[in-house]
């Protein structure tokens, strides 16, 4: 019998597809992305079969595009992501999703006693580790991991 080849996920025409995601963290984007608050199709799909991540889950979100403070969260929360631009059923653009040097305003600092929960400021944090997703607070220093991040 022939080797049958398929879409588990159907093609869109416009928009983005975001793959790559590990598994386990497939409804951590969709919350951190709002995509359960949008009128636009989404379709995802988990623990599908990937040879880099063993098991992955992919989104597809019809007629939207991603602003880079959008991508940056996603990198946050699943930095091995890539990103597929469509128009017109093609792919325009390829991007890898990369952790910046810095984060401002994405994530919730994990220390209670930090300035930016107790006052309005906007969250500060550098990059410590790009691979494990480790940030240290500008103002307090705290350091936060991926498991205790919580994003804005």
């Amino acid at each position: 019998m022939k080797d049958i080849k398929h879409l588990v996920v159907s093609a869109i025409k416009d928009g983005t597809v975001i793959d790559h995601i590990p598994a386990k963290d497939l409804f951590k984007v969709i919350s951190i992305l709002g995509l359960d608050h949008i009128e636009n199709q989404v379709t995802f799909g988990s623990n599908l079969d990937s040879k880099k991540l063993g098991k992955k889950a992919i989104i597809k979100i019809s007629g939207l595009f991603f602003r880079n403070e959008d991508i940056n969260k996603i990198a946050l929360v699943a930095p091995e992501a890539k990103l597929n631009i469509i128009k017109d059923y093609n792919v325009i653009e390829k991007k890898v999703v990369e952790v910046p040097d810095s984060i401002t305003g994405i994530a919730k600092c994990v220390n209670p006693k930090c300035i930016t929960n107790n006052e309005e400021i906007v969250t500060k944090f550098s990059v410590v580790d790009k691979k494990k997703v480790i940030l240290k607070c500008y103002y307090c220093e705290k350091i936060t991991d991926q498991d205790n991040m919580r994003i804005i």
